[in-house]
């Protein structure tokens, strides 16, 4: 089941969408959006008699973090590599401000701080009821589904900072979308699902969930083992090799295989 939250012009709502996805991870052109009675987080799926077409709303961030988003760095050893880091020997957790949280087709500002902006795609799990010390076989008890990334990163404050706050806290800085898919395993990504980066139509990354160094029922004991977990909140799980630059004017896509697209333009304030 693939959950939206979106808008026609009027107070944001939540809604199913139906339809098949291409290889690209657009839906088709009879795709529609199924209204609910509410956030399913809280009021579970109560379908409503309204519908619209997918193409005549527009799409916005699939979950608002009520507390936080958690980072996972360096989960994919070749992305370790090519930033010259040693594999962490447990999960590496950061935090993103849920302020940093967009939507598809919002606007990334380029902050006149930093001169290297980066692109992450990456796989995110949001969590759908309140957890902590979750034991990995209980994981999926505790995931309410999956989508999609760009986990966008001020690589010079990086390096700078020594630690992750600033280069990754910025307003924009952690798109998601375009829905929320809960009928998903995590096994599924263990297994490995392809994830795709594209920077102005050129594939720029190119990855499997199979590669994650720690997968998801892993992260998701690590994290609640640390701090509870509310629904809503989001953990990142790492991004594959391939990161790089943006510039004012890109736009960057991230596909990941069965769960849809993520487009967004990068901008100044």
């Amino acid at each position: 089941m693939r959950i939206a939250r979106f808008t026609t012009g009027e107070e944001p709502s939540y809604g199913v969408v139906t339809g098949e996805l291409d290889q690209l991870g657009q839906p088709d052109e009879d795709a529609v959006v199924v209204a609910l009675a509410g956030d399913p987080l809280y009021v579970g799926i109560k379908l409503l008699d309204q519908e619209h077409r997918l193409s005549d709303v527009r799409l916005l961030a699939p979950v608002l973090p009520r507390s936080k988003v958690v980072g996972i760095g360096r989960n994919y050893a070749a992305h370790a590599a090519e930033l010259g880091h040693d594999l962490p020997e447990e999960p590496l957790m950061f935090l993103k401000p849920n302020t940093s949280v967009v939507g598809p087709g919002d606007p990334v500002f380029y902050p006149p701080q930093t001169q290297e902006l980066h692109y992450e795609g990456e796989l995110a799990v949001v969590i759908g009821r309140i957890c902590r010390d979750v034991p990995p076989e209980k994981a999926t008890d505790v995931i309410h589904g999956y989508t999609i990334a760009n986990d966008v990163t001020a690589r010079d404050l990086q390096r700078k900072d020594g630690q992750f706050t600033r280069a990754k806290g910025f307003d924009s800085f952690c798109p998601l979308g375009p829905w929320i898919e809960t009928d998903l395993d995590p096994q599924t990504f263990k297994d490995g699902v392809r994830l795709q980066t594209f920077l102005n139509g050129d594939v720029v990354q190119d990855g499997s969930t199979a590669d994650m160094i720690f997968d998801i029922p892993a992260l998701v004991a690590h994290v609640s083992s640390v701090m509870t977990l509310l629904p809503g909140d989001v953990i990142l799980t790492g991004t594959p090799e391939g990161v790089g630059p943006m510039q004012v004017g890109d736009e960057v896509e991230v596909s990941i295989a069965g769960l849809g697209s993520l487009t967004n333009r990068i901008s100044t304030r």
